[in-house]
């Protein structure tokens, strides 16, 4: 029991990054119950010094920087984290899940949903594309739910394309939240995925591996996904991503066939591609993911899609050339955005990013809910105070910080949460300068070692320097 105390209150200690090296904070066994750790002052109510934080980002542009190309608009989301409404009472267990995890809004998640399930309808795009971590730890009964939800959009006539993401199966962790306590929950084999999904897919599948549960969906007479399986649940669920050697040979079968075929393809998966961060490399990118590198540009395919970082991001394998990796954002942490993707016909793109308007489904279903007429707001102070505390929670774990006053702490706490908002919107470039001359980041720099925050904090001013919210290439 002890030990469960200290896992969860050590939890943003590691929760900058959702897919990356860390874990919910639930027991490692489902079997029993894990109790909180009493109240402190970093677990009750927002911190008094909240509501002074500035707003870290601006709202990314609703729409692309030019008309739309020839080709299939495609809709991009990932990390929903679903969890279904009957696993929570709302009670304490739940309260310090969410303001002490990593930013997702989980007392709203079913309002996000609904809400982009509407927007979807109203974009009308040719195709969905959910690239894993669809539900909160891979919970049975959110993943039925959540099925659910998807199945209003193909009633509309939308078809919606589903891979797994390293929360969904074999999840131990699989959690409901009573009263103080997290207590395990059913999870997912494999084979139930397939079967919950089935019509998301799976079933329309030219290809299916007999490795993995990758497979192939045509999107149009010129361009075909390849939806790849990178998770490890055999024979328990790991973090991290790979592809094994028998994937990697169904890979290059499909890729010739669309090759001689002339079409183009838009591979697809949970984990990253490419090293999108300096400092979460350990669980983010694909292992060994230089083979898939070679692999798919031996085949000149320009674009992969991705998620898992739950923070808004796009490179290039080489500086001038090589393929572009686009990692979309965790659809449940604000901003809450999901991408549009116009792919043409000859394999060039435009990308960009739409926040959900929460606020007009608010007042479309007639809510009262002063946080969802005023969402933009509300998610800006959540996610400042999830990683105000992340930042004092890592003041207590570390004697390097002991001799600071609270104050110092205090000024810390605020610019990394700032910064690390803005990072998660993709738009660090909005506020990097001033936040870089502030004397709390000044402390970072002189006191912060040998913090891994103060790491993060160093890359996410370093490679701050563009709106990841869009992208073209023709």
């Amino acid at each position: 029991m002890r030990n469960r105390i200290v896992l969860a209150a050590l939890l943003a200690v590691v929760c900058m990054l959702a897919g990356c090296s860390l874990k919910e904070a639930v027991p490692e066994s489902t079997s029993a119950e894990s109790t909180l750790p009493p109240e402190t002052e970093t677990t009750k109510a927002e911190p008094p010094t909240i509501e002074e934080f500035p707003q870290t980002w601006e709202e990314p542009t609703s729409e692309p920087p030019e008309e739309p190309i020839e080709g299939s608009k495609i809709i991009v989301a990932t990390d929903m984290h679903y969890l279904a409404r009957s696993l929570t009472d709302f009670q304490k267990g739940f309260e310090y899940s969410v303001d002490h995890g990593d930013g997702k809004v989980m007392q709203y998640i079913w309002e996000i949903t609904d809400a982009f399930v509407e927007e979807v309808k109203e974009e009308q795009p040719d195709l969905v594309i959910l690239s894993g971590d669809l539900t909160y730890n891979g919970e049975k009964e959110s993943h039925e739910e959540f099925a659910g939800k998807l199945e209003e959009i193909e009633e509309a006539g939308i078809p919606v394309i589903v891979i797994p993401g390293n929360h969904d199966i074999n999840n131990a962790q699989a959690a409901q939240f009573v009263g103080d306590t997290f207590l395990g929950a059913d999870n997912i084999t494999p084979e139930e995925f397939e079967e919950i999904y089935q019509d998301f897919g799976y079933n329309e599948a030219v290809s299916r591996d007999s490795a993995s549960l990758s497979y192939v969906y045509q999107v149009n007479d010129y361009t075909r996904a390849l939806m790849l399986d990178t998770c490890q649940y055999e024979r328990k669920n790991l973090v991290g991503g790979m592809i094994r050697d028998d994937t990697y040979d169904w890979i290059e079968e499909q890729m010739e066939e669309a090759w001689n075929l002339g079409m183009n393809v838009i591979p697809v998966a949970h984990h990253n591609l490419l090293d999108e961060s300096e400092v979460y490399l350990q669980d983010c990118t694909i292992e060994h993911s230089e083979q898939l590198i070679d692999q798919l540009e031996s085949w000149e395919v320009p674009l992969f899609l991705s998620g898992h970082l739950h923070v808004q991001h796009y490179m290039r394998s080489r500086a001038d050339s090589g393929i572009y990796e686009i990692v979309t954002s965790s659809l449940s942490t604000p901003p809450c955005q999901y991408g549009i993707l116009y792919y043409g016909d000859e394999g060039s793109f435009r990308y960009h990013t739409k926040s959900l308007d929460m606020k007009g489904w608010a007042k479309k279903t007639g809510s009262t809910d002063k946080n969802l007429l005023n969402f933009d707001e509300f998610g800006k102070k959540f996610l400042s105070k999830v990683f105000y505390n992340q930042a004092q929670d890592e003041f207590k774990r570390l004697d390097t910080f002991q001799g600071l006053t609270k104050y110092q702490k205090e000024q810390m706490a605020k610019v990394y949460a700032e910064l690390n908002a803005a990072c998660y919107a993709g738009k660090v470039v909005d506020i990097r300068d001033k936040a870089i001359a502030k004397a709390g980041y000044k402390m970072w720099e002189e006191e912060g070692y040998p913090s891994i925050l103060a790491q993060y904090l160093e890359w996410i001013t370093s490679d701050g320097t563009k709106d990841y919210n869009v992208l073209s290439s023709e």
